[in-house]
């Protein structure tokens, strides 16, 4: 079997997020930790960001709509 580099997901979670969207109900996603978050930034009031897989994902509280993205960390 290939390896498919999709941040350890179940099969069928990989990239179910699109930008512009609410990220689906049954997607998993977790903090990111301090120091990532610090280097990153601190989103605006009304946003956070989340870790998708091998994704980091700007999200609007309250809607989950995914406004912006950094994908693939495993390239960076």
């Amino acid at each position: 079997m290939a390896k498919k580099y999709n941040g350890c997901m179940p099969p069928g979670q990989a990239k179910r997020w699109r930008t512009g969207y609410p990220l689906p109900r049954d997607v998993i996603f977790y903090d990111l930790p301090p120091v990532l978050l610090q280097q990153l930034g601190y989103p605006a009031p009304g946003y956070r960001y989340v870790r998708v897989g091998i994704d980091i994902l700007l999200i609007a509280i309250g809607t989950g709509m995914v406004i912006d993205a950094i994908q693939d960390l495993n390239a960076m």
